[in-house]
């Protein structure tokens, strides 16, 4: 997996190809870490608000990264780890519990975006049919995202759904970052490892780009990439706020 990873890595800004050594890449990623990487740990995290359209959302111009995925990919378990708090998002036996535009203040500096997660069969169809339209609202009309976090069940072998969301980010040139989950569960039903799932989902994603996204291998079970997450994201925030 190394040698693949090699072959596309993500190059932050400030750094050039040839400048790359191995110590610089984030372990389970193709992340290089760069000159902007900093503070990076989660001090305290403040429910904002939440919103039924993007233009309700807050107008402070703090950077935001946006947490996306299928329902029942892990989303609410993997915020939950990463500030170290329990129900920071709304964690549900029913996926497709989120269906507003949800803001966390992080260090009274920068937010996460709990959005609805899409796919979800047992929200009602009203709900269903406004996924698209008040989320891709957000996406394209919000100047303060620094980029949205896509998460893939890794545990499972690529979905279209996860695919048809990445190539639509991509065609609206917004930026992502690709973080798979439950990489933990390395005996899966299905007949493959996360590796090899994770290995296939890229495959079919090269095809649609020059470059390739930034991606990382977590588990919010082991608590793997979560420090690795937040020091990528540290990077991506600092050279935005410049």
């Amino acid at each position: 997996m190394a040698r693949f990873i090699r072959t596309v890595l993500f190059l932050p800004p400030g750094v050039e190809q040839d400048e790359v050594t191995e110590d610089m890449i984030l372990p389970g990623s193709n992340i290089v870490v760069g000159p902007y990487a900093g503070h990076s740990q989660i001090k305290e995290v403040e429910f904002v608000k939440s919103s039924a359209k993007a233009k309700d959302c807050p107008k402070d111009d703090k950077p935001e990264f946006a947490i996306l995925g299928r329902s029942n990919v892990g989303k609410s378990s993997l915020i939950n780890a990463l500030v170290r708090k329990k129900e920071v998002a709304l964690t549900s036996k029913k996926p497709g519990k989120t269906q507003l535009i949800n803001h966390f203040l992080v260090n009274k500096s920068w937010y996460f975006v709990d959005l609805p997660g899409y796919g979800f069969a047992k929200a009602p169809d009203a709900a269903q049919m406004n996924w698209s339209t008040f989320t891709k609202g957000y996406f394209l009309n919000r100047e303060t995202l620094v980029g949205v976090l896509l998460l893939i069940d890794a545990s499972v072998p690529p979905q279209k759904i996860d695919l048809d969301c990445a190539n639509w980010l991509g065609r609206k040139n917004i930026p992502m970052t690709f973080v798979f989950t439950k990489c933990d569960k390395m005996k899966v039903s299905k007949g493959r490892r996360p590796d090899e799932n994770i290995r296939n989902f890229q495959e079919l994603i090269r095809e649609n780009y020059n470059k390739h996204p930034p991606w990382i291998m977590t588990s919010s079970v082991t608590g793997l990439g979560r420090d690795e997450l937040l020091l990528h994201m540290s990077q991506l925030r600092n050279y935005w706020d410049q």
